[in-house]
């Protein structure tokens, strides 16, 4: 199943994607939620899939492919987790030491959130914005302490995601990472969430870094030196995950950004997610 949040009539709601087209949740007998989060919250996945599965072939009510405007996937996750230096080649790149023994963390607030389509922001407080692509795992059930292989079970999907960082802020000095990568605008995900039945084999997804058209950094998720499902197991000794947190996995490298721009993220089998580039100015 795929799911994705899609602008309609002034307002911004859950849908789901199928063979004719995006039909909003809505529109779905059972009385689902109108927003992914609520949805994840309320356990109904694996009840929707089974409704959706009978709706295949709708053609009433379901916006075609081409007239669909993507909204953000949702906007209050409970929780955005971000993962520095997780492929073992973008670290080397960086002549850095890559964690080897737990993962490198963060956290950003939701204020970063856009999705598919809106401007990334290069703030006038920064004169380096870089950007990169990112495979998202997003939580679907309450974990703690969970192991590696239960880790699967709570997982309710995966999602491009556009993960951005002052750089010259960053590099002044390590502790102002929170801050340069708490820009609004800094974080995109979206357009769907592909749910783990959709993705054959998690390990062979390769993860793209697109510049302007041109892919300049990509590798699978295979390269991780965490995978996500490692990921998962191991914030979850850290703190309770809710339903709709979210973990961005890592980025294979890392593209410097301009204005005019267009940055995108393209992961094997997923809808791509794009996003111009704009500066600031005066602000």
């Amino acid at each position: 199943m795929k799911l994705a949040t899609v602008r309609r009539d002034g307002r911004e709601i859950a849908a789901a994607i199928l063979p004719t087209g995006t039909l909003p949740l809505d529109a779905v007998p059972g009385g689902y939620p109108t927003d992914l989060v609520s949805l994840l919250q309320g356990g109904r996945m694996d009840e929707l899939e089974r409704d959706i599965e009978g709706l295949r072939e709708r053609a009433d009510g379901v916006i075609p492919p081409g007239e669909v405007e993507y909204a953000p996937l949702y906007r209050n996750p409970p929780k955005l987790w971000g993962i520095g230096l997780n492929y073992a080649e973008h670290a080397g790149d960086l002549s850095v030491d890559a964690p080897v023994t737990e993962p490198a963390s963060f956290m950003r607030p939701a204020t970063t959130i856009i999705g598919p389509g809106d401007g990334i922001q290069l703030p006038e407080q920064s004169e380096r914005v870089t950007g990169e692509a990112e495979l998202g795992v997003v939580i679907g059930r309450e974990a703690r302490n969970v192991s590696e292989e239960a880790a699967r079970d709570v997982v309710a999907g995966f999602v491009c995601v556009l993960d951005m960082t002052a750089e010259d802020i960053l590099m002044r000095n390590p502790r102002y990472l929170t801050r340069s990568k708490s820009f609004d605008t800094f974080f995109s995900f979206g357009p769907h969430l592909v749910t783990p039945d959709e993705v054959d084999d998690v390990e062979e997804l390769e993860v793209a870094t697109v510049l302007n058209g041109e892919v300049r950094r990509a590798d699978r998720v295979s390269g991780m030196i965490f995978s996500p499902w490692s990921l998962v197991a191991f914030h979850s000794r850290v703190m309770t995950l809710l339903p709709g947190d979210v973990i961005s996995t890592g980025t294979p490298g890392a593209v410097s950004l301009q204005d005019g721009d267009t940055l995108e993220c393209r992961i094997s089998g997923f809808e791509p997610l794009v996003n111009s580039v704009v500066k600031l100015e005066g602000r």
